[in-house]
Formats: structure tokens, sequence, C-alpha cells
């Protein structure tokens, strides 16, 4: 597939997929869609990419939802929004949780709506100091999709994922790092460069184990502690066959350098 609304690349183990629609803040049509699907099925078919980078071109992350690829004449028959969440951010939000690798955010500016939520949904997520998040589905009078009522819970409690959710207040990145939402805050020039250096160094990393990790912490949520402790046990033994934990006790014990092949 030829790619207009996103830019796609794999170097050194690292696939950075970057949404691409600058003049419309990289909000989200039914191309954009059809193209991020593509290029995440590449990721997970291919032996060669060990991480994912998701990040956006100009101002923004990305703005959500664009509402001019949907019918919002409101003199018009109303559309089937939960029919678009079904087809398109659904299976996104699914996917990035579910790929056997780490995946990195970096949040270039206002991600907003839908475009919070799917940065959210990344394991590991860096914002530029002047990045913003914003809940804004309640200025149109909808509910956060993508995931958003699960994974903000659980980022900074029902208190403020609620009060976000009702206000749909504008969160800056310094704010996000301070309750919990992302893992750093950045100055913005620096983003890029640190992300691809994390996304690089994780790409190095036994990924097979660090795929496990995100697993066991993933199910964590839902499980009793002594359904968690059966779960750590079993992924645990999984770990131990793998080729990289060979290796890992291999070099620690020659005091030498590992050389992970995420398998």
């Amino acid at each position: 597939m030829a790619y207009e609304t996103i830019e796609f690349e794999i170097t050194d183990g690292v696939a950075v997929l970057t949404l691409n629609r600058p003049d419309r803040m990289n909000s989200f049509n039914t191309q954009m869609h059809a193209e991020v699907r593509d290029a995440l099925k590449q990721v997970k078919k291919s032996e060669e990419v060990r991480c994912l980078l998701l990040t956006g071109n100009g101002r923004g992350f990305s703005a959500g939802q664009d509402l001019n690829d949907r019918n919002v004449d409101p003199d018009a028959e109303m559309p089937n929004l939960g029919d678009s969440i079904e087809q398109n951010y659904n299976p996104l939000i699914r996917s990035l949780q579910a790929l056997e690798m780490p995946v990195i955010c970096a949040v270039n500016g206002v991600a907003a709506g839908a475009g919070a939520n799917i940065a959210f949904a990344c394991d590991i997520v860096l914002a530029a100091r002047s990045a913003s998040f914003i809940q804004a589905f309640c200025k149109i009078g909808l509910v956060p999709d993508s995931g958003g009522t699960w994974t903000l819970p659980r980022l900074v409690g029902p208190a403020r994922a609620m009060a976000l959710s009702m206000l749909g207040d504008k969160i800056s990145a310094e704010q996000a790092m301070a309750w919990g939402m992302i893992w750093k805050c950045v100055d913005d020039e620096a983003l890029k460069d640190e992300a691809l250096a994390m996304a690089k160094h994780l790409a190095t990393q036994p990924t097979k184990g660090l795929s496990l990790i995100k697993r066991a912490i993933q199910s964590s949520w839902d499980n009793s502690l002594d359904e968690q402790l059966d779960l750590e046990r079993d992924l645990q033994t999984l770990a131990g066959r793998t080729e990289d934990y060979r290796e890992g006790v291999k070099s620690f014990m020659a005091k030498r350098q590992p050389s992970f092949k995420g398998k």
C-alpha cells in the first residue's frame, strides 16, 4: 500500500509510524485508519521489527477523529458512531495492546479525544513540553472512546478520570507526567531523538521477555493476587525457555555485553 496519510519506515529493528496529516492536526479519517492498519500488520509479521515508535508530524500528535470525515449535518440522518469505533478505533487499540514488543508513543503536540487515548494505549509515552492532553469528547456530547474510560481511571484514579472526562480540561505534558499519565516530559527539540534512542535501545533488549512483562502488567488489572501469582509463574516458565534468557545468563557469567535476538 502506498501511504499518503502516514509515514512508515523500519531501521535498526525499530518501526517508526508517523501520523502525517499536519494540516488536519493528524486527525483520523477512513484512509488514515486503513493505512495505520496496514502498517501495523507489517510490524506484526516482520521478523526484523522489535519495537514500534508512534508519533506525529506538525503541531499536533492527533486531534482524534476528523469530523469532516463523518456526516455531522444535524438535519441529515444521524450516523452510527459505534460502527466507526467497532471498525476502526477498537481494532487499533487492541492491535497496539497485543503487539508482542514495546510500543513507544512520542507525543509531539496536542493529543485530543481519541488521539489522547491512542497515546495512552501505548506502553511508554514521552511528550514534548509543549504537548497537551484533552478528553474533548464532552465538548460535543460524546463519551470517551478508544479505551479512554478504561485507561484513564487506571492511570490517574476514578476522581481525576471523571473530572477530565466531564470537564474536558487541557492537561499539560508536565501535569500529565506528575499525575502518572505518561512516563516522561522532555524539551520539544529533544523529543524525537530521545524517543528514537529509547526505541533503538529496547530493540536490542530481550524483547520476548519484554512482551511477557507487557502481558503480565496488562492482565494484573483483572486478576486477583492468586491469579496474578499463577500468571507470573506461567510467564516465567516461558521466559526461562527463551534463547535470550540463555544468552543473558551466559553473558553475565562471561562478563560481556549480551547479544539478544528477541527469541
